[in-house]
């Protein structure tokens, strides 16, 4: 059997990857910090898909504990074949009303662990001569949206998978950023996020994004952008112009008038 490490396991979209790779047969290993969740969902999928889990409870903003995960990902005794990093937070203040250790766990988690755990199976992978790196980052890294880091470490994500997917074109090995809009799930809420004017048609399920995405990576894809609204909104973003996608989003920044 195939084996996934899921990273964000334990809710929204990663327990979503979590779900659907069981579903086809994968073995998986679970990251995340919520050992009651994980182990609630270990062995739910244990027991309806008669597949393997493994349970890895981490703190991936912790140096210490993400070499632990980092350790696991280049195991060759139990290779990894699909690398899913989910894990990821955001914020609602101000930049500048947003503690600098708050912004920091931001960076370790959005980026940094995306970084170095990518790091982790590649080398492996390109050995093997297979393998599959899906990056969860965001249609908000395609704007200039203000005053956002969260923007800002999603912006990197997506142009560190691509070109990642460029370098090893013919390896056998496939990278790809996974930039979805606005998912239900509990992303909003731990961001302290209220999102009430978007229309329903913007909303996506998380079971439509990881379907939509897998589907994606296995055709090659280097990037997924569920959804036609959200493909229209970044095709149309990457034509209007930088100075004038600044404008908008001071204008109809909340507190203005």
């Amino acid at each position: 059997m195939p084996t996934a490490l899921v990273t964000g396991a334990s809710a929204g979209l990663g327990q979503a990857f979590a779900r659907r790779l069981a579903a086809e047969g994968h073995d998986l290993v679970l990251v995340a910090r919520d050992e009651p969740r994980l182990g609630t969902l270990a062995d739910r999928l244990r027991s309806r898909h008669g597949i393997g889990v493994e349970v890895l409870v981490a703190d991936i903003t912790d140096d210490v504990q993400l070499a632990t995960v980092e350790k696991r990902v280049a195991s060759e005794d139990h290779p990894v074949d699909l690398l899913v990093n989910n894990a990821g937070i955001g914020t609602s203040e101000a930049f500048w009303d947003v503690e600098t250790d708050t912004l920091q766990r931001q960076l370790d988690l959005n980026v940094t662990a995306v970084l170095r755990l990518t790091h982790a199976a590649v080398p492996r992978m390109r050995a093997r001569g297979r393998g599959d790196v899906l990056n969860v980052s965001s249609v908000s890294g395609f704007f200039t949206v203000s005053g956002s880091t969260y923007s800002a470490s999603k912006a990197y994500v997506t142009a560190f998978s691509e070109g990642l997917s460029s370098s090893l074109a013919g390896s056998g090995v496939r990278v790809m950023a996974l930039c979805p809009g606005l998912t239900r799930t509990e992303f909003q809420e731990r961001a302290g996020l209220t999102i009430r004017s978007v229309p329903k048609a913007l909303w996506l399920d998380a079971d439509t994004v990881v379907h939509e995405s897998l589907a994606d990576l296995r055709a090659g894809k280097a990037m997924s952008i569920p959804s036609l609204p959200y493909k229209a909104l970044v095709a149309l973003g990457r034509l209007v112009p930088r100075a004038l996608q600044r404008l908008i989003v001071t204008r109809t920044a909340p507190g203005r008038t």
